[in-house]
């Protein structure tokens, strides 16, 4: 059976989509499901290609018992055909990736949408300017647990 391939895409790859991942890819290791996605993220711009998460995201997740081991890079047009999820984590991310050959066409997911407790259409807050990181981790922590909750349904995990 193919694994589920998932990415997460915020602006600059070194906060909010490194957290969602992080958030995910422990949730559904803690499930057992580790076997059935690969899941990964990625940034629109490419200001910090190569660099960790910043130090703040990491330690919001550890705090949590969570290990954020991503690397920054950039997403690219490419990236639709490898993962079935693409999760924008803002408006504008969408619009970025709406942007790249063929990502007109494409569903782009924004990932406070699979959280039930959210209203629709709802962004992952900026932590430098508007949520702060613990709060960006519980955020993502609830969408996680949302998602996977929806790909159980939908794929049948």
């Amino acid at each position: 059976m193919e694994p589920i391939r998932v990415c997460f895409v915020c602006l600059g790859n070194i906060c909010r989509s490194p957290t969602a991942e992080a958030a995910f890819r422990h949730l559904v290791e803690s499930e057992g499901l580790a076997a059935r996605f690969v899941i990964d993220s990625a940034g629109t711009g490419s200001w910090h290609v190569g660099e960790r998460a910043h130090p703040d995201t990491r330690a919001a997740a550890k705090a949590r018992g969570v290990e954020v081991t991503s690397i920054a890079r950039q997403f690219t047009a490419e990236d639709f055909d490898r993962f079935d999820y693409v999760v924008a984590m803002d408006h504008q991310n969408v619009r970025n990736l709406r942007r790249l050959p063929g990502g007109a066409e494409r569903t782009i997911h924004l990932f406070r949408d699979f959280d039930p407790g959210s209203p629709a259409g709802s962004e992952v807050p900026d932590p430098y300017y508007e949520g702060g990181f613990d709060a960006v981790f519980d955020i993502c922590r609830a969408a996680a647990a949302g998602m996977l909750a929806r790909l159980r349904d939908t794929h049948g995990l």
